[in-house]
């Protein structure tokens, strides 16, 4: 019997992809969190064999929740499913070391699709980011990547964060970090995407957006 952890802070999300995941798999053992110290304590408690793990959580710490998570259960299989943009961040997970990514607006045979692949042991990404995958190694990388593509880690949640509307003040404290050390980070991904403000860098990930999703419809 397989046993997995669900991380997502909203409890009528939770119950629907519970009674999904227990519609196609009658025996699994589900165990519902909605923070990220409550998903600590549980690893620590127990052994999964999936977790599946909301990005946006109380407490939570985007990137460095995988590894965390795997310091601890080593062995884990880690699903994200997040409501960010997967042609954007997906790959970004996957290279983070998620073992897949799902978007929070999937079908139920996607979910299925998904959770059945991580827990035999594969890598799930969806259709879409297979394709985006493929066009950034075999074909003119440096015209189909993403252009978040060149950031790091941490520069890519702050980008997510000004995306959103968040001021450098908010980004500090939300990421527990000094205002300089937010404005230093601002500075170094406006120079590394060729911008200079917040408007021109939401131009820019949405003129990719509309590049890519043309790409994979022709």
């Amino acid at each position: 019997m397989k046993t997995i952890l669900l991380v997502e802070d909203h409890s009528i999300v939770r119950m629907g992809v519970k009674l999904l995941i227990e519609d196609f798999m009658p025996s699994v053992i589900i165990i519902e969190v909605g923070t990220f110290n409550e998903t600590l304590k549980m690893v620590h408690s127990r052994h999964f064999d999936l977790v599946i793990l909301d990005i946006r959580i109380p407490g939570g710490e985007a990137f460095n929740m995988i590894p965390r998570i795997r310091s601890v259960q080593e062995k884990v299989k880690i699903l994200v499913f997040s409501s960010q943009e997967e042609e954007l961040y997906a790959l970004h997970y996957v290279k983070a070391g998620a073992n897949g990514f799902l978007a929070k607006d999937t079908s139920n045979e996607e979910l299925e699709r998904a959770v059945t692949s991580v827990l035999s042991g594969g890598t799930y990404i969806s259709s879409l980011v297979q394709v985006q995958l493929v066009n950034n190694t075999l074909l003119e990388r440096e015209r189909r990547e993403s252009p978040l593509e060149i950031l790091s880690n941490r520069e890519l949640e702050i980008t997510d964060m000004l995306l959103t509307g968040k001021w450098t003040k908010d980004i500090a404290i939300e990421l527990n970090i000094k205002e300089s050390t937010v404005s230093t980070y601002k500075a170094r991904i406006f120079e590394k995407l060729e911008v200079t403000n917040v408007l021109e860098l939401f131009k820019k990930v949405e003129i990719y957006k509309k590049h890519n999703n043309s790409f994979h419809q022709s």
